[in-house]
């Protein structure tokens, strides 16, 4: 196939992160998201914390925004959530990948933040509806920078923390997570090959919560430095 023609309409490129310490950037091909994963957030939304694996969905890789960034206020919502993450950034993958040398494939990780729409205007039986309207809207998932694996090592413990307007509304560890990211990528990988720029975002803690225009998100994970965001008005 020619790559050098010209599209036929106007194209973005491809959505990229800073890495920590490096001019380069990380491309971001897929977002893998990992819903329920840990124990208190499944409780607080009323789910079952016996999954043989949990839910998977993903973001288009356009609703990417960078750490700093205003977002607007979601069209049909009036209930508007934050979910922050740790994110596993891939280098390499495949198909059927073994637990055991799943972090082999490992670029780096980051925090992200997986916004949703909890409710969704005019869907009153949104539980039966396609996650994509709850989760896979225009600006949906923050993400800052990728720390490289030979920086910060393998990050699997530390604290997982997030305030709105200095309040601390989420409060937990990464070793509460329920699957840990070896499991995460090898169950993946059974449905999928992953690759290269692929990110996972590997499931919120309890507290999740709305938030209104105006208000200031921060986002912090151990080793990972911080994510900020502010809600701006609502999308034209």
């Amino acid at each position: 196939m020619d790559h050098s023609s010209n599209f036929v309409v106007s194209v973005e490129e491809r959505p990229s992160l800073p890495v920590n310490g490096q001019p380069d950037r990380y491309p971001v091909r897929r977002i893998y998201c990992i819903g329920r994963n840990y124990v208190a957030h499944v409780r607080e939304m009323g789910g079952d914390e016996k999954l043989d694996f949990p839910i998977v969905f993903q973001k288009p890789t356009d609703s990417i925004e960078q750490d700093g960034a205003v977002l607007d206020y979601p069209t049909m919502t009036s209930n508007y959530h934050y979910e922050l993450e740790l994110v596993v950034a891939m280098k390499s993958g495949g198909y059927n990948i073994p637990v055991e040398k799943a972090l082999d494939h490992v670029y780096g990780y980051g925090i992200g933040l997986d916004m949703t729409r909890r409710s969704v205007d005019g869907q009153s039986d949104r539980p039966n509806q396609p996650w994509e309207l709850g989760k896979a809207f225009d600006r949906s998932c923050p993400v800052g920078k990728i720390y490289p694996v030979g920086q910060v090592g393998h990050v699997d413990t530390g604290a997982i923390r997030l305030s709105v307007d200095g309040t601390v509304r989420q409060d937990a560890d990464l070793s509460m997570m329920i699957w840990k990211t070896p499991e995460i990528i090898a169950n993946l990988s059974r449905y999928f090959s992953l690759e290269a720029g692929d990110i996972i975002l590997t499931g919120t803690p309890s507290g999740v919560g709305a938030v209104t225009s105006g208000q200031h998100i921060v986002g912090t994970i151990e080793r990972l430095g911080e994510l900020s965001v502010t809600i701006g008005k609502a999308a034209a």
